[in-house]
């Protein structure tokens, strides 16, 4: 993807690289700082639907869980694996892999339907923005990923849907969980909201590291446009289509900020330093990687 994106540019874009400079050192620790930050609330995300699904759990442990999950889901494509492993050393710890499963769906859930309404609001106190060719892309991936979560986030709750799910089989218990986490949530809407409220400044956190990284190498424009454009790149680098997001990133990067003035060089390096970034923070997730897999029960499962 990254091969047939940079064949694509003309020659004297890929010859505009950015001038470093000595801050821009501090500006990437920044932005690791910000991306920490974010996998801190995460974290805290993640413990508030296990609390409310019943199966309430300390923040040590599951703080581990969720930086092995980050240092899987960064080598391979999208973050998939890292959700699997995070599943199976919590379930594993609760005993309940459905109920392990369930916390991770709603868990994501909430940060997707946080991402098109970030943009969504921008746009609407900058309709400007929308005027451009990447402006009405993001418009549309925005409305397209709220009426997809309307629709799944509806046939999983609904009793006719999700409602007839039984636990005859794991993949039948694991879905009936996510109905019965869902219908929780639609009985206690106070904790929705609040879980919600850590997504948004999950996602927030993460905008900020992008943003220090364009302080870096002297990519500089309004909060506006990082608002309105940083949470459809985030939605289309997890496409199953790139390990780790690589081209894909990079080519959503130079559809929506070409109209604000940055060459397809800077939107280039701007995207692989995201990676680089995610990649620095995710190494923390070594330790408890290793350390989680060391032991095995008798059952092959992974022992916490």
């Amino acid at each position: 993807m990254l091969a047939v994106l940079l064949t694509r540019f003309p020659a004297t874009d890929l010859q505009r690289w950015p001038d470093w400079r000595s801050e821009s050192w501090l500006w990437l620790l920044a932005s690791v700082a910000a991306t920490l930050a974010a996998f801190g609330l995460a974290t805290v995300r993640w413990l508030a639907v296990c609390r409310t699904l019943g199966k309430p759990q300390g923040f040590p442990d599951v703080f581990g869980y969720f930086l092995a999950g980050q240092f899987v889901g960064n080598f391979l494509p999208t973050t998939v694996g890292g959700d699997i492993l995070r599943v199976s050393r919590m379930g594993s710890r609760i005993n309940d892999h459905s109920s392990a499963f369930a916390s991770v769906v709603i868990e994501r859930l909430t940060g997707w339907v946080v991402l098109p309404l970030i943009t969504l609001l921008t746009f609407a106190f900058n309709p400007e923005l929308v005027s451009t060719k990447g402006g009405t892309a993001a418009l549309a991936v925005a409305l397209g990923t709220l009426m997809l979560l309307s629709v799944a986030v509806y046939l999983a709750e609904h009793p006719r849907f999700g409602g007839r799910l039984r636990g005859e089989t794991r993949v039948t218990a694991s879905l009936a969980a996510v109905h019965q986490g869902l219908k929780l949530y639609r009985q206690v809407p106070g904790e929705m909201l609040r879980l919600l409220a850590v997504a948004l400044a999950f996602q927030l956190c993460l905008v900020v590291a992008v943003v220090c990284i364009a302080n870096a190498i002297d990519i500089r424009l309004g909060f506006a446009v990082w608002f309105a454009f940083v949470p459809m790149v985030f939605i289309a680098q997890v496409l199953p289509v790139a390990i780790g997001g690589i081209g894909v990133r990079e080519a959503a990067l130079v559809l929506f900020l070409d109209s604000s003035g940055v060459s397809s060089g800077q939107s280039v390096v701007l995207g692989l330093l995201m990676y680089a970034v995610t990649l620095a923070a995710s190494l923390v997730g070594i330790p408890p990687f290793v350390v989680g897999a060391r032991h095995l029960d008798s059952t092959g499962e992974v022992s916490t």
